[in-house]
């Protein structure tokens, strides 16, 4: 058998095993690889700033979201191996679609901090009804998303068409990137507001001083905005790989997921470990200090701060 026999041979092995494949690919190793390596050194970092910064909530954010991936990613790398076994392609499938929803709920938290601080009558929300709300629409597209991929599964595993189960995803996804486009534009608002000294009536009288915009705040924003450009084009990638179907070209397209999911997660990760709240923001005992609005409250005539 001469040498171009032996390629056409292995070359239609490895279409055969594409067929076969549930991705309708074979994820590539190195791949895997590396990104369980990018969100295992992020999410290490994570870990080691939230003890040091004794933000807790961090744990049930940035970290979770972190060890999902790793979860999601491992599942891959299984499939790259295996590529016919379900059970690491139903790993993946619902762990790489609920991984982010963590991630975007530290995103709300860290806003909502911010605008404590820099005065709640820019915003057209208070900083706690900011967060209750955003974190409460994270926790329903969470539940969507994981209710849809479990049926998905269990349609896969049971030879069932996964289509209603993914349309349930969907409709988590869907959800979730309509939180997020909200909160962009409310936050968008209130930046807006503020450099303009815009601020909205308050029926009680009582106007809460505006922090300056110091080195700290700024560069938290941008580190927001970086992060929420990047989830932003996770949501709408996983919006159209699902309206597209699980037979659809999209979703059996590996460097689309590669690039569109995977990457873009990881630079969320990183850019919360680099512009990290703890960093910029201060730790646990200044963000439950007294806030502005409450100081304010107890000293009405206080000016307020140039920006």
């Amino acid at each position: 058998m001469s040498v171009d026999d032996i390629t056409s041979v292995a070359i239609l092995a490895a279409r055969a095993e594409r067929h076969r494949s549930p991705y309708g690919y074979v994820p590539t190793e190195w791949i895997c690889i590396l990104f369980i390596a990018l969100f295992g050194v992020s999410t290490a970092i994570h870990l080691g700033q939230t003890v040091w910064s004794r933000l807790w909530w961090l744990l049930g954010t940035t970290v979770l979201a972190g060890l999902i991936e790793i979860i999601g990613w491992s599942g891959r790398l299984w499939s790259s191996i295996s590529p016919t076994l379900l059970d690491p392609f139903l790993m993946q499938i619902t762990t790489t679609i609920i991984a982010p929803t963590p991630l975007i709920a530290a995103n709300f938290v860290i806003l909502g901090q911010i605008i404590k601080r820099l005065g709640q009558q820019y915003s057209r929300l208070s900083a706690k009804w900011y967060t209750i709300i955003f974190c409460s629409c994270d926790i329903i597209a969470l539940v969507i998303q994981a209710v849809g991929g479990a049926k998905a599964s269990t349609a896969v595993q049971n030879n069932q068409d996964p289509n209603p189960g993914g349309h349930i995803m969907l409709g988590g996804i869907a959800f979730q990137l309509a939180a997020v486009t909200v909160y962009l534009l409310l936050a968008a608002e209130f930046l807006l507001r503020y450099h303009f000294d815009k601020p909205f009536d308050r029926k009680d009288g009582v106007m809460p001083k505006s922090y300056a915009f110091d080195r700290g705040v700024k560069l938290m924003i941008v580190g927001l905005a970086f992060d929420g450009v990047f989830i932003l084009i996770r949501s709408i990638y996983r919006t159209i790989e699902l309206t597209d179907g699980w037979s659809g070209r999209i979703i059996q397209t590996q460097v689309y997921f590669n690039v569109l999911d995977g990457a873009m997660i990881v630079l969320a990760m990183f850019t919360l470990n680099f512009f990290h709240p703890a960093f910029l923001l201060g730790k646990a005992e200044r963000w439950n200090a007294k806030d502005p609005s409450e100081a304010d409250s107890e000293n009405p005539g206080y000016p307020k701060n140039s920006s």
